[in-house]
């Protein structure tokens, strides 16, 4: 930062620093200065323009907005390519990155790969973490929906007519007649069989 001048007792006193945009003024004025005098220290390149910004404004204002082959916005498929190749190799050194893309700025390419790779990176790691998660309670929906082993029952004791109780004990198969036809559909009943049971029922 640019030293603040000291009064005559020593103490120092504030310089009216300019902050915010730049106005069309100043960057006509940083430009002319730079081309005929080169980049140079930035802190005395400010003070020696007349510009009442800091020696760090003036930088990042030439570098990544006022230079002759600044290039912004628009970046290539094959620049964004070698961006996230240079980033793999080498993480977030920014201004090294740079200095293989032609005209791009560190901040720029800083704030593509924040903004647009990365992004899409967390969205992507997000997707592959959710589909993992659905895929494991798929299986263990499946695992659980899957049909119990059929039991094996023994099949039931074939009705036999007669009236023979000792085949099924808690059947009263008495009540029936022992000559009812149970291979039709159809019972026929006599007054014999009605008078029977009537006596069993104890009417």
């Amino acid at each position: 930062m640019d030293k603040k001048p000291c009064d005559g007792n020593g103490k120092s006193q504030d310089v009216e620093v300019r902050k915010g945009p730049w106005t069309m003024e100043e960057d006509l004025i940083l430009i002319n200065y730079i081309a005929n005098h080169g980049e140079g220290v930035w802190n005395t390149l400010a003070k020696a323009a007349g510009l009442k910004r800091t020696g760090k404004s003036c930088r990042l204002r030439w570098l990544n907005y006022l230079r002759p082959d600044v290039r912004r916005g628009n970046i290539t498929p094959e620049e964004q390519l070698l961006i996230m190749e240079l980033h793999a190799k080498w993480g977030n050194r920014w201004s090294k990155i740079a200095k293989h893309l032609p005209g791009r700025t560190d901040n720029e390419i800083k704030n593509f790969w924040r903004t647009r790779i990365q992004k899409h990176i967390k969205q992507a790691e997000a997707f592959s973490g959710q589909s993992s998660e659905m895929n494991d309670q798929a299986s263990t929906a499946q695992m659980s929906s899957m049909p119990e082993p059929m039991e094996i029952y023994d099949s039931p004791p074939s009705f036999q007519g007669g009236g023979n109780s000792s085949n099924n004990n808690n059947n009263n198969m008495e009540a029936f007649p022992a000559n009812l036809s149970v291979e039709s559909n159809e019972a026929y009943w006599s007054m014999d069989d009605l008078w029977s049971m009537q006596l069993l029922n104890g009417d």
